[in-house]
């Protein structure tokens, strides 16, 4: 393509990719399985995303940390200390940052990496989330849970506790629908088990299904396609980010630690055998194990063939969450825009939704999910389930769920899943250009992607959704790949160590999960565990631990709407895209990248181009990223030196800061006033 700009000729030397529209967005092939109405399930995701009564705290929601372009532009208490616990940044939380602390890595030559280094912190900028505190139960119809308040040696300001701050600066929600795996490590697992991020990795996560009303059916859930439903279970479960600190036993049944099949047992009170078999549900053929009730008047227990060696405490948050919001209102504490492109209709004066949760979960899922006359009673001290008929004459205990509170993990993901596939930003001029209109970026930005490919950055950001940790990428190179640069180890597709931070300061990819086995899926090939716990054959294996990248690896991010999405990389260490384009020029901080050619012109036209991939609905609030209003935490009153106390949230002996709460006001489907952006 050649295009005439002030006279001049320019050829713009596209890659071989279109806009992002002609990208076909990835779902599973299964999903028809469990949504019965994509719109309703839309709906549903997107009322659970913005509801802040979604935390422990009736506070905290997923969109705390994702409410601008579907990232995080907040910068007082903001800071995660880094490896001895200590803040290099400020001297203690509830710091206002500023400009003048970018980047965490300052060189006298921003250009030269190996010039006399001015400063350099393992600070993170990141998200904060919620207090310090101790599940206790859920209060049905209460927005609260009921937790007991903990000390806090990390985040306190002279002994008292403020909100908590995650390790890993939040990334963008928006076009996330296209990730193979999702966060920065790759956590969130492409298969969704219906229960955590795992995947299959959990042989413990199972789903009950009911064919009939008197039946349910134990039976593992494999749904590809589907990190973001994975990665929608996870904040709830982190006492960082959602939740309170709660390790609720999960009893061993339907597990032998050792085998890929889950047989288990039914039998009645008497310990007379009824039934066994075992369940899958999902990609694979189903082969379920129907619990019948045989008897009113008996209740039934799974209990394992053969206990496991060992006992872990596991986290299941879905059916706790299902109990307390089944009984509130939606989005209660909020107002939703009458004109909302969503749920405008939905919307309830002065707050709130004019439909229950119950009734949204019915309207988006097919009933073998949610239907069953059992109740499910959960022993609190060993994990272990009884089921029974649902009692007419008292109300459910807050260990005892029906089938729809049961199954409320599979429900969230699902359907924060449906709705944050609907937020693709794909008007901007980038894609406009793609297109065919020449018209739509101006001539630096044109000149600036050309040495966007020129510099090899499209070997990251590849394709279309410019990330190689894509889907289509995945799919089209396999999960594993070799590095194209000598001696070309081996790699998980779209994960990259590029020296933002010193080699194993943060593992990343080399992580592991709560199963003890590496996140990098090279090492699960290298040690033969790829197939068990990725349920396919891997594209080769690695020669040995030497050949393979995974120690500081990360996932690379697309970057639509990268003008708006500050601040960068996984520790939020630059607030630019200037210091962005100088670590790259520099061939990042710590090795792992080659110094590119670029002149000053150079990255500005760089920096150019990347503004081009501004869709201005993100901008502008309008839809599909329109939304409810939203009280955000914003840090605590004063500043590192001192906080108020919030006497009526002290107490156990702790004392808790006031909160400053930001509001983000409800917009409608045409949109409203831009959001600040980081630092401004």
């Amino acid at each position: 393509m050649v295009i005439i700009l002030a006279g001049n000729s320019v050829s713009a030397q596209l890659a071989p990719f279109g806009p992002l529209s002609s990208v076909t967005v990835p779902r599973p092939d299964n999903i028809n399985n469990f949504i019965k109405d994509k719109t309703s399930a839309i709906a549903l995701g997107k009322t659970l995303f913005w509801d802040m009564q979604v935390g422990s705290d009736g506070i905290q929601s997923c969109a705390s940390c994702h409410f601008n372009a579907g990232a995080d532009s907040r910068s007082k208490n903001q800071i995660q200390p880094g490896q001895n616990n200590s803040f290099d940044v400020a001297s203690a939380p509830n710091y206002q940052l500023q400009p003048a602390d970018y980047p965490f890595h300052q060189l006298e030559n921003v250009d030269d990496r190996s010039s006399t280094v001015l400063r350099s912190v393992d600070d993170v900028t990141s998200s904060q989330g919620v207090f310090r505190s101790k599940f206790v139960d859920v209060e049905p119809g209460s927005a609260e849970d009921v937790t007991t308040p903990l000390n806090d040696t990390t985040f306190n300001v002279n002994g008292v506790n403020v909100r908590r701050v995650t390790k890993r600066n939040a990334p963008s929600v928006i076009n996330a629908v296209f990730n193979f795996r999702n966060l920065y490590d790759g956590k969130a697992q492409n298969v969704f088990n219906g229960v955590n991020p795992s995947g299959l990795r959990d042989k413990r996560a199972f789903v009950l299904k009911a064919p009939t009303k008197r039946q349910l059916k134990d039976v593992r859930v494999r749904i590809k396609n589907a990190s973001l439903a994975s990665q929608a279970l996870g904040p709830p479960l982190n006492s960082f980010e959602i939740g309170a600190e709660n390790d609720e036993v999960i009893a061993p049944f339907l597990v032998n630690l050792d085998e890929s099949e889950e047989n288990v047992e039914v039998l009645t009170e008497s310990g007379q055998l009824i039934e066994k078999g075992s369940a899958v549900e999902g990609v694979s053929a189903e082969e379920s194990l129907e619990l019948t009730k045989q008897n009113k008047q008996d209740s039934l227990k799974i209990q394992p063939i053969e206990q496991p060696k060992r006992r872990r405490r596991f986290k299941r948050f879905g059916r706790k969450l299902g109990k307390k919001l089944l009984a509130v209102t939606p989005l209660n504490k909020q107002v939703v825009a009458s004109d909302d492109s969503v749920l405008g209709a939905l919307s309830k004066s002065p707050t709130g939704l004019n439909k229950s949760y119950e009734r949204m979960v019915k309207d988006a899922f097919r009933r073998k999910w949610w239907d069953s006359n059992l109740a499910i009673r959960i022993n609190p001290k060993n994990g272990r389930r009884r089921f029974f008929r649902k009692p007419k004459n008292r109300p459910l205990k807050t260990n005892e769920y029906t089938l729809m509170e049961y199954n409320f993990g599979l429900f969230f993901g699902l359907a924060i899943q449906e709705y944050e596939s609907t937020l693709i930003s794909d008007q901007t001029p980038f894609d406009e250009f793609l297109g065919g209109n020449t018209s739509a970026m101006t001539a630096d930005q044109i000149q600036g992607f050309q040495l966007f490919q020129r510099n090899g950055c499209i070997g990251c950001h590849a394709g279309s959704e410019l990330t190689a940790a894509s889907v289509n990428n995945v799919n089209i190179k396999g999960r594993i790949e070799r590095d194209i640069f000598p001696p070309q180890p081996a790699l998980d597709t779209g994960f990259f160590a590029i020296g933002v931070r010193p080699s194993g300061e943060d593992v990343g990819l080399a992580g592991k999960d709560e199963f003890d086995n590496s996140f990098s899926e090279a090492t699960l090939a290298l040690e033969g565990k790829f197939k068990k716990l990725l349920g396919e054959e891997p594209p080769f294996i690695p020669d040995s631990t030497s050949d393979i990248v995974a120690t500081s690896a990360f996932k690379t991010p697309g970057l639509r709407n990268v003008e708006l999405t500050a601040p960068y990389f996984h520790n939020g260490g630059q607030s630019t895209l200037e210091q962005v384009v100088d670590f790259y020029k520099r061939g990042g901080n710590f090795g792992g990248l080659r110094e590119l050619n670029l002149t000053q012109d150079d990255k500005d036209k760089v920096v150019a181009f990347l503004k081009s991939l501004t869709d201005e609905r993100v901008r502008n609030q309008q839809a599909p990223f329109d939304h409810p209003q939203l009280f955000i935490p914003n840090g605590h009153p004063n500043d590192e030196n001192s906080v108020v106390v919030d006497s009526g949230a002290s107490s156990n002996g702790v004392q808790q800061a006031q909160d400053n709460l930001l509001e983000i006001p409800a917009v409608g489907r045409n949109g409203g006033t831009p959001l600040a952006k980081f630092l401004e």
